[in-house]
């Protein structure tokens, strides 16, 4: 059987899960719903990467209103955000906080800096763009 690096992830304890392999891209989104719902940086996992350990039924979503499309995930007992961990898609974003294992991963992307507070200087030199990356 090979040996493969297993990343682990939770909350508080309530959701726990693990990815097969390290994410293949790692972002910061700063626009105002990314940063209010505490998880800006976001990694994208491959679903067959996912092995949810316990609490998946702890994972509710929030659906938002029109124009956006994208919903959260949280747990309900502590209110982590772990980003699109429900998705159906084949690649999803979760929340990078929500990782306890070190990643080898930095930032790759910063997106919506049109929306950056003033306060928040971006200490990189990942690319930045007003919008998603094209």
């Amino acid at each position: 059987m090979e040996a493969f690096l297993v990343i682990q992830g939770s909350c508080c304890g309530t959701v726990r899960f693990q990815l097969k392999r390290e994410p293949s891209v790692m972002g910061t989104c700063h626009c105002s719903r990314c940063r209010k719902a505490g998880a800006s940086t976001i990694v994208f996992v491959k679903k067959e990467d996912l092995i949810w350990l316990q609490g998946r039924d702890k994972v509710t979503l929030y659906r938002p209103n029109a124009p956006y499309k994208h919903g959260r995930c949280f747990c309900k007992d502590c209110g982590t955000s772990l980003g699109e961990i429900l998705s159906d898609e084949d690649s999803f974003p979760i929340a990078a906080n929500a990782l306890d294992t070190t990643l080898t991963s930095k930032v790759q992307f910063h997106e919506f800096v049109s929306e950056k507070p003033d306060w928040y200087e971006i200490c990189d030199d990942a690319p930045q763009s007003d919008g998603h990356p094209s």
